[in-house]
């Protein structure tokens, strides 16, 4: 049986304002190498044939270049122009696209595992789409003006990435029209009218935001080398 082509879209066009950085974070370092170096090589040790995009602000073209050629990273990837919003730079890398499945992922997600990216590649092959999602595991409130009350927490979960999907399915989406409402890529094929299969996340799959995130990647990295490695 022949296997679907893949492609996956690397979206780093974060600035790191929560971070208190002028570094994006993306660029800062995990053991020796930059975030956004990990996350690329993730889907390259799976699929060493795999077609990679990163979109990346036009303004850190230059710095990312020359950070690669300074630590000698030649995983082969193509820079897209990222766009005012996530949604634009995706839409941008849609347009180079070779892949039958295409994944979505953050590029500070770098620590997502290879077992992760296959299963959510093989469930989009089969499905269409492949979410993955781990439960929530505090309790949770709905807040809005002077109403509050207590969620039953069995029935949410928090979104993570790659998220994937067939092509079509994809490109389908994302002709339709930006709004602030769209907050992942999976909520737009949803709004396209597609439905969004789940599968099993990974708590070590974290998403580098705050300080305290990055703390938390590089002593999980630091614990689990061999296993990245």
């Amino acid at each position: 049986m022949r296997m679907a082509t893949k492609t996956v879209i690397i979206t780093a066009g974060g600035i790191g304002k929560r971070m208190g950085s002028d570094l994006p974070k993306q660029f800062l370092l995990l053991d020796d190498l930059p975030v956004l170096a990990h996350s690329i090589e993730r889907f390259h040790r799976v699929d060493p044939e795999i077609q990679i995009l990163v979109t990346l602000p036009d303004t850190w073209r230059t710095y990312w270049e020359g950070l690669c050629r300074k630590i000698s990273f030649k995983i082969p990837h193509t820079l897209v122009d990222g766009g005012k919003e996530r949604f634009h730079s995706i839409r941008n890398a849609l347009k180079l696209v070779t892949g039958e499945l295409v994944a979505v992922h953050d590029g500070v997600r770098p620590l997502v595992s290879r077992k992760l990216i296959f299963e959510a590649f093989q469930l989009a092959e089969e499905s269409g789409t492949a979410l993955p999602v781990v439960p929530v595991k505090e309790s949770v409130r709905f807040v809005e003006k002077l109403e509050t009350r207590a969620l039953n927490r069995k029935n949410y979960f928090i979104v993570q990435t790659p998220q994937v999907f067939r092509r079509e399915v994809l490109q389908k989406s994302y002709e339709l029209p930006y709004h602030e409402g769209i907050t992942d890529d999976a909520s737009l094929a949803e709004e396209a009218g597609y439905e969004i299969r789940l599968l099993e996340g990974e708590e070590f799959n974290v998403k580098i935001t705050t300080p305290f995130d990055l703390k938390l990647i590089r002593l999980i990295y630091e614990e689990n080398k061999s296993f990245y490695e």
